[in-house]
């Protein structure tokens, strides 16, 4: 399985801050860095979801989406 790259830093107020910066706007948050991971983890489910739903819908005639397994 592929995995992506996350950057995770704690900002001023005392926050975990992570995001996936080869998923454009794909950020998330905790107060721990645990709880930011989990959060990006599920953020990033959610970005894929949308995206998929976004290119669907931009099909074109005698198109079709597939997916691809990654390892």
């Amino acid at each position: 399985m592929r995995q992506l790259a996350i950057v995770v830093e704690e900002d001023e107020e005392g926050f975990f801050v992570a995001h996936a910066p080869a998923l454009k706007g794909c950020w998330s948050q905790g107060t721990t860095e645990e709880e930011a991971l989990a959060n990006i983890r599920e953020a990033i489910e959610g970005w894929l979801e949308a995206e998929e739903a976004r290119a669907s819908s931009q099909l074109q005639p005698g198109q079709r989406l597939l997916e691809v397994p990654l390892t």
